[in-house]
């Protein structure tokens, strides 16, 4: 019996031990949780994280290089993979600022709640979201409803001439649809202004990582259609004016500030709670003057009226 005596109590010790392994891994978890949530230093310098939406990456990153001479001792990472990536990276503590070009979800909120995070949302600019086509297409103007037809799941616009035109280059007839990924704030955002509440999208879409890779495929397929940000816009594509309340409205900066063309969006930071510190700073310093004519020098529409050389 002492072989078994002996077995039972080695057997309990290895228990203890595994025991105490799983709790040390949570509580270093649970450190490692709250130090990611915080702004880290390197090299003596701060480094704030700034994740999200590829609609905003390029004035984010504009806006991070130009604080560099505002505050020498602060350095902004910044990365971008789409809205809803962003605002994941925040609910789970590992940036300190998240870009988003769409409203944050009710999912995500529960999301955040469970993870004891309050995510608040600044406004930092508006958007014109465009719709592009070749520059060899002739169309001039789109309905809502149009739209919602081309890109829809029960649409039935799936060819140019039942638009009425015919489009050089194109000899399919065919009309391909560039569409963004589903993590997208662009891709939500424009399937709630264009398609409505609850529609879905058509299947067979080509579905592009970034606001620049729609542009650049439109710009290269002449039986194409895009949608992405006005800042993105090139001479190679056409951005015909959408119809709203009369009259067809072109996407510009005026009229994405007075929302007078139907797809006009704001574009948002996220912190988590009210921000503070080196982080309070930084967006203080975004929606000053020198910052907001930042984001209208990239082609978006400032945050509120100003006036820049």
């Amino acid at each position: 019996m002492t072989w078994i005596r002996r077995t039972a109590s080695l057997l309990m010790g290895l228990t203890l031990i595994a025991g105490c392994s799983r709790k040390t891994s949570q509580s270093e978890r649970a450190a490692n949780d709250e130090s990611a949530a915080k702004p880290t230093e390197k090299a003596g310098r701060v480094v704030l994280q700034n994740k999200g939406s590829d609609t905003l990456v390029n004035v984010a990153q504009a806006w991070a290089e130009a604080y560099k001479t505002v505050n020498p001792a602060v350095a902004v990472a910044v990365t971008g993979g789409g809205s809803g990536t962003g605002i994941s990276a925040l609910i789970n503590g590992t940036v300190d600022l998240a870009n988003s070009s769409r409203s944050i979800t009710e999912k995500e909120l529960r999301a955040a709640k469970q993870r004891g995070v309050t995510p608040k949302e600044h406004i930092v600019g508006y958007d014109a979201l465009a719709v592009f086509i070749h520059k060899n297409n002739p169309i001039e103007a789109f309905s809502l409803e149009r739209l919602a037809d081309i890109y829809g799941e029960h649409g039935k616009s799936v060819k140019w001439s039942q638009l009425g035109v015919k489009v050089p280059g194109c000899d399919s007839d065919e009309i391909i649809r560039i569409s963004r990924q589903n993590n997208s704030g662009t891709y939500v955002y424009f399937k709630e202004a264009v398609l409505g509440e609850g529609k879905e999208y058509k299947f067979g879409s080509r579905d592009m990582h970034g606001s620049k890779d729609v542009v650049d495929l439109v710009a290269k397929t002449p039986c194409a259609i895009g949608y992405s940000g006005l800042a993105y816009a090139t001479p190679a594509v056409n951005m015909p004016c959408i119809q709203n309340a009369g009259r067809c409205v072109v996407p510009s900066l005026e009229t994405a500030v007075d929302r007078s063309y139907p797809i006009a969006r704001p574009l948002f930071m996220l912190t988590s709670g009210e921000p503070q510190g080196h982080v309070k700073e930084y967006l203080d310093w975004i929606l000053s003057d020198k910052g907001q004519c930042i984001i209208v020098d990239k082609g978006y529409a400032s945050a509120r009226p100003i006036k820049c050389k």
